[in-house]
């Protein structure tokens, strides 16, 4: 069975049924649903079995749970936002998670936000050890101010597996082809 970390990152929004990722919520100040799930490459059938859990808690009654159903969203705004033209804010979700060991939350653009309001997010990563405020760098990069309702959809959360490697100092790198050659140097574009 094909390894669902070798081929590409797990789309938790959309992939999260098929994956057989399930949502717990807690109450409480603690996420006792989290376990050391991951160990190593996981096959879809493994995931599934096991039952593999996106924990989150809500900080305020302000935070949106995420869902998956039609919205599939992670990042929804907990408060009203209005982002000037070519402005950028870190809106607020209320919203606390623990992504399973050995991976990463990826915060993305919605997509139909991205491309009718010409915004972009930035600075998205949560590693496994984060437990803040899951907040939201979003920019308005169109000539219109952009507000925001609470609840509104903002951000998508991606979960890729992650690898921690050891850094070894080195006294020389070995030449590839590409060699040094940065922006634009593999193509006409």
């Amino acid at each position: 069975m094909q390894s669902i970390f070798t081929s590409r990152p797990v789309l938790l929004l959309f992939c999260l049924r098929n994956y057989g990722w399930t949502l717990c919520v807690s109450p409480f100040a603690t996420m006792p649903c989290l376990e050391d799930a991951v160990a190593g490459s996981i096959s879809m059938k493994t995931w599934a079995e096991d039952g593999l859990s996106l924990c989150f808690l809500r900080l305020s009654e302000h935070a949106t749970a995420p869902t998956l159903g039609s919205a599939r969203a992670v990042g929804y705004s907990a408060y009203e936002y209005t982002i000037p033209p070519m402005e950028k804010a870190i809106l607020k979700t209320d919203i606390q998670i623990a992504v399973p060991s050995g991976c990463y939350g990826r915060v993305t653009p919605w997509s139909g936000l991205a491309v009718k309001h010409f915004t972009d997010v930035g600075a998205g990563v949560i590693d496994e050890v984060y437990r803040g405020n899951v907040g939201v760098g979003l920019s308005n990069f169109g000539k219109e101010k952009f507000e925001i309702k609470k609840g509104d959809r903002i951000a998508q959360l991606i979960c890729e597996r992650i690898f921690y490697l050891n850094l070894e100092e080195v006294e020389t790198m070995d030449d590839t082809e590409r060699g040094s050659g940065g922006f634009g140097s593999t193509g006409k574009n």
